[in-house]
């Protein structure tokens, strides 16, 4: 299977991030914990596997996957054995009609070559009354720094869209807001805005470090897996699409099949 190699944009154990990237991981596994207790879940582009051991204490049975092969022995290093790992395509997922409750998918939906087979593979491999969890970054928040990889970003009005075309329901939510909070976060983020015009954010995660500490001060290392506490929990808030939504840097979608 040939694929492009997705792991200059992972984010792995041992690469320093700041403390809100650190936030956007646990939030993005936290808020989907509870939907994932006593059930069937896939991760689809579980990358490293940092979050593949936090869902699995809550869920009847865990199933991880990813395209990229170097990122899947890091998962395999990860879980130690204790998680079924899969390599796949998001567009052919290799599990049977109805076999999982809940899937998971976080910041790699604008990878994905075709989003509406993708999401009618995870109409066919959910159970009725199944979940779709979705994070994806929001394309209208004004400092959104599109990454090369990228095939396309979709924003809250795309994604509801998507997900009814596909026969599910749909909630979403924003999560860290995005008006500076300071003078600082303010020039902070003018710097950013000029920096992503101009296309001056390097592609890679290791080129994107001094960047980080040049706008944002002391980083953190990224952890191996993900645990209770391990940073500042952004409780996402229900959001409506009907207008741009400019005010959240992060979005998430529930999708729930009939």
């Amino acid at each position: 299977m040939t694929s492009p190699d997705y792991s200059p944009v992972t984010e792995t154990c041992g690469e320093w991030v700041t403390p809100e990237a650190l936030s956007m991981v646990y939030t993005r596994y936290r808020f989907a914990a509870e939907c994932c207790r006593g059930r069937r879940v896939l991760e689809v582009a579980c990358g490293p596997g940092v979050g593949l051991g936090y869902l699995g204490r809550q869920a009847g049975a865990i199933v991880g996957g990813d395209l990229t092969e170097s990122l899947l022995r890091q998962a395999h290093r990860t879980v130690q054995g204790a998680t079924p790992l899969v390599r796949f395509r998001a567009e052919a997922l290799p599990l049977r009609a109805g076999s999982r409750d809940v899937i998971v998918c976080y910041e790699a939906l604008y990878f994905f070559e075709d989003v509406d087979t993708f999401l009618k593979e995870c109409r066919r491999v959910l159970a009725p009354q199944g979940q779709l969890i979705l994070c994806t970054v929001n394309p209208e928040w004004p400092e959104c720094n599109p990454s090369s990889y990228a095939r396309r970003y979709y924003s809250a009005r795309e994604l509801s869209a998507l997900l009814r075309q596909s026969g599910f329901t749909c909630e979403l939510f924003g999560a860290f807001p995005a008006q500076p909070a300071s003078w600082r976060a303010a020039w902070v983020a003018r710097l950013k805005r000029a920096a992503v015009a101009w296309r001056l954010i390097p592609v890679t995660m290791a080129g994107k470090r001094l960047l980080k500490r040049l706008f944002f001060g002391a980083l953190v290392p990224f952890p191996a897996v993900v645990i209770d506490g391990m940073a500042a929990y952004a409780q996402p808030v229900p959001i409506e699409s009907a207008q741009p939504v400019r005010g959240y840097k992060v979005l998430f979608a529930v999708g729930r099949s009939a």
